[in-house]
C-alpha cells in the first residue's frame, strides 16, 4: 500500500513540474509593467534592498485630512466626506479602510482612481454612548508609498 501511495505521489509531482515555457507563464523579469494597468496597480516600490522607486506609484492627496465636527449631542451620527486626488503616476486602488472601533464606519471607492482624478472616503461616526472629546482615526490601505494614509474625525460629544 505504501509503495502504491509513493508511486502516485511521484507521478503527480512529475506531471505538475512543467517549465514556464510549456505552461505559458512568465517569469518575474518578463512581466511588463509599463502600460500594463494591472501590473501598475499592484506595483510595490519596496524590496528587500530598500525603496527602489517611490515615484511611479499612486499618491493620495487630501484636501483636508482632519474634520472637526465641533460639539454635538450624544446619539447624533456625524457624516463627513474626505475628498482626495490621485496625485500619482498610476491608478490608485484602495484595498481597505478601517477605524479603531465599530462606531466609525468608512466607505471607499472600489474601482481604481485614475491619475489626476478625485475620489471620496465617506466616514460615518455614531456618537451613541460616546462622551467627551473624541478623536477617531481612519486608516486607508492602498497601492501608495507608504501604503497607509490616516484621516481623522475630531470633536466633542455632550451627554
Amino acid at each position: 500500500m505504501r509503495k502504491l501511495f509513493f508511486t502516485f505521489l511521484i507521478a503527480g509531482l512529475l506531471t505538475n513540474c512543467t517549465s514556464t515555457e510549456e505552461s505559458g507563464e512568465k517569469r518575474l523579469e518578463e512581466v511588463k509593467t509599463s502600460g500594463n494597468e494591472i501590473a501598475d496597480i499592484i506595483r510595490n516600490p519596496v524590496t528587500a534592498n530598500g525603496v527602489e522607486d517611490s515615484i511611479n506609484v499612486a499618491k493620495m492627496q487630501f484636501e483636508k485630512d482632519t474634520f472637526f465636527f465641533g460639539t454635538v449631542k450624544e446619539g447624533k451620527v456625524v457624516n463627513h466626506r474626505f475628498t482626495f486626488t490621485n496625485a500619482g503616476e498610476v491608478p490608485l486602488l484602495i484595498h481597505d479602510a478601517r477605524s479603531t472601533c465599530g462606531c466609525t464606519i468608512p466607505k471607499w471607492p472600489k474601482n481604481p482612481i485614475a491619475p489626476g482624478e478625485k475620489g471620496t472616503i465617506n466616514v460615518k461616526f455614531n456618537t451613541e454612548n460616546k462622551g467627551g472629546y473624541q478623536h477617531k482615526p481612519v486608516t486607508i490601505l492602498a497601492n501608495t508609498y507608504p501604503n497607509s494614509t490616516v484621516v481623522h474625525i475630531v470633536g466633542e460629544v455632550k451627554k
